[in-house]
């Protein structure tokens, strides 16, 4: 992958997870995507809305995300300047009124040209970086993973140092910010118009801490297009985000999107250098872990030929650690990380 450089060519490794046939080999073209009120969509993913940017399989595309906050709450904690707020944030909460019925702020859809249902778009995340030096937590009333004792409405603006990657999230307490992610990568459904809240089959409101910067997503394709858009950055969070947020701000991301015609896949997945991720969602948690360890054992007997389901199962059990992925945004997630090292 000459395109590829530094730190970014280890991602000659998902070669070894599935054969990338068809991967471009010129060079790739290179895009940039900001929000704005004609480039964002708040709430909700929509078979048919239209594109705000297409390439080609193979491309390359900066993608900036917008916190998902009203500007006058962050203006009225007296936390951060007001100059702290982008302005494209301002207009985007002025001037968008098609919203929900989830409360996200995605960038996009972008369509890669040629992928149809039943395709797989693989996503190089290449780089993440933050955009803001602030980001905010919040509890909703009545939501989390313990809604009846809380039932306030409750913010925090967090100021975030990028230059050191820390943030004092109460007095005294100092959070690492050094690995940034999109809790919202996701693609199109095959109908209708779907909330952000709850992710599925189409990825979106994942909120996996382990998607940061240098590994590669693998999701199944249900529209023309794929139209993939992205937000919900956080700057930190820990497995399970019980509280219903994160540290939730502003976000840069680096892409790249490759049309895969020669996988199938039925739930997402991804691949670090030292992992295989396997994913389970559902609104209960121990059907999430089933499919999780359902999803590793075909993982493992389709890479592996020679592996019956019952050593896979047992792998599953002895070498491969599930994660509560997050238990607040309706359908819950499980991921489990699979090393590679175990396979000689």
């Amino acid at each position: 992958m000459p395109m590829l450089a530094g730190r970014f060519r280890r991602h000659c490794v998902f070669a070894t997870l599935f054969a990338l046939a068809g991967s471009t080999t010129v060079p790739a073209a290179e895009h940039t995507l900001m929000p704005t009120p004609q480039t964002v969509h708040i709430g909700y993913f929509l078979t048919i809305l239209k594109p705000v940017l297409s390439v080609e399989s193979g491309d390359i595309v900066t993608l900036e995300s917008t916190a998902s906050i009203v500007p006058s709450v962050v203006d009225a904690s007296g936390v951060v300047s007001p100059s702290a707020v982008p302005q494209y944030q301002r207009d985007i909460y002025g001037t968008v009124q098609d919203r929900g019925p989830g409360p996200h702020v995605l960038t996009g859809p972008i369509e890669i040209k040629g992928a149809m249902p039943g395709d797989v778009l693989e996503i190089r995340i290449l780089d993440v970086q933050l955009a803001l030096d602030w980001g905010y937590n919040r509890q909703r009333p009545y939501t989390g993973t313990l809604p009846d004792e809380f039932p306030a409405l409750w913010n925090r603006i967090i100021p975030i140092n990028r230059s050191a990657k820390t943030a004092e999230v109460a007095r005294g307490v100092v959070v690492p910010v050094d690995r940034p992610f999109f809790g919202i990568m996701g693609l199109a459904p095959d109908s209708g118009r779907i909330s952000s809240g709850p992710p599925g089959v189409h990825g979106g409101n994942m909120d996996n801490k382990d998607l940061t910067a240098g590994t590669t997503l693998y999701m199944p394709v249900h529209a023309p297009g794929a139209m993939f858009s992205a937000g919900d950055a956080h700057a930190a969070q820990g497995h399970g985000e019980v509280d219903l947020t994160a540290i939730e701000t502003g976000m840069r991301g680096k892409f790249q999107f490759i049309v895969r015609k020669d996988m199938k896949l039925r739930w997402p997945r991804a691949e670090t250098a030292t992992h295989w991720m396997v994913m389970g969602l559902n609104p209960d948690l121990d059907e999430a872990m089933k499919i999780a360890v359902r999803e590793t054992i075909d993982f493992l007997t389709s890479k592996f030929p020679n592996l019956t389901r019952e050593e896979a199962y047992m792998i599953a059990s002895v070498a491969v650690d599930y994660h509560v992925t997050q238990v607040v945004d309706g359908t819950k997630g499980i991921h489990g990380m699979i090393p590679k090292s175990i396979f000689k």
